[in-house]
């Protein structure tokens, strides 16, 4: 695999999508990793676009066949990453976003760190995290209480990702992304540094 990754993760609410769209004209080519999942569409989501919805069984059935990079569940449903669309689009050596929680990041840092970067974007503060979330109106009282009760666990592993977006200004952070998108395409393999250094050494 000859392309590179990069990780997003923070909490609902966060900005994350908006920053990605308002970044992809600085960014270049890029693939980004939609995610399986088998919570239900919300309003003006598209199969396809925006996640792939499966039914329990199906998305278990993928976890025992080994089509997963990565799954975790979070909220009583499972999310995941498709394996084979992203070795594809590494091995054509482009640049693969990942929108994907905590957990998710792990498993690709235990997979596959040296091609992966990552960073966490947040709101500036718990609550400009739930003023946001009521804003969009697209959840219950419950969902939202359980977003907020996650982000409250999620801000703790910041540490673990190699930068951190503050998303109080949309168009700040989205320079900030861009920036961090075309270092990572800078990241080597460990396998493309054994190449270099043995043509190095001729």
């Amino acid at each position: 695999m000859i392309g590179s990754i990069l990780v997003l993760s923070g909490p609902s609410g966060a900005g994350k999508s908006t920053i990605i769209s308002k970044a992809s004209k600085d960014i270049g080519d890029y693939y980004f990793s939609i995610s399986t999942t088998t919570r239900q569409p919300r309003k003006g989501e598209i199969d396809g676009k925006d996640y792939y919805f499966v039914d329990k069984n199906t998305f278990e059935d993928g976890i025992r066949a080994g089509d997963f990079l990565e799954f975790a569940e979070v909220h009583n449903n499972y999310y995941g990453t498709s394996l084979k669309p992203v070795r594809e689009a590494l091995d054509k050596g482009i640049l693969v976003i990942f929108d994907i929680d905590i957990q998710g990041h792990r498993l690709i840092r235990a997979k596959l760190n040296d091609i992966t970067t990552s960073a966490f974007i947040t709101p500036p503060t718990l609550t400009e995290l739930e003023r946001r979330l009521r804003l969009r109106s697209s959840d219950n009282e419950e969902i939202i209480n359980n977003r907020l009760e996650n982000a409250k666990t999620e801000i703790l592993s910041v540490g673990e990702y190699d930068f951190a977006i503050v998303n109080d200004n949309i168009k700040r952070a989205s320079y900030e992304f861009s920036i961090i998108a075309n270092v990572s395409r800078l990241k080597h393999s460990q396998v493309d540094e054994a190449t270099f250094i043995k043509n190095w050494l001729v």
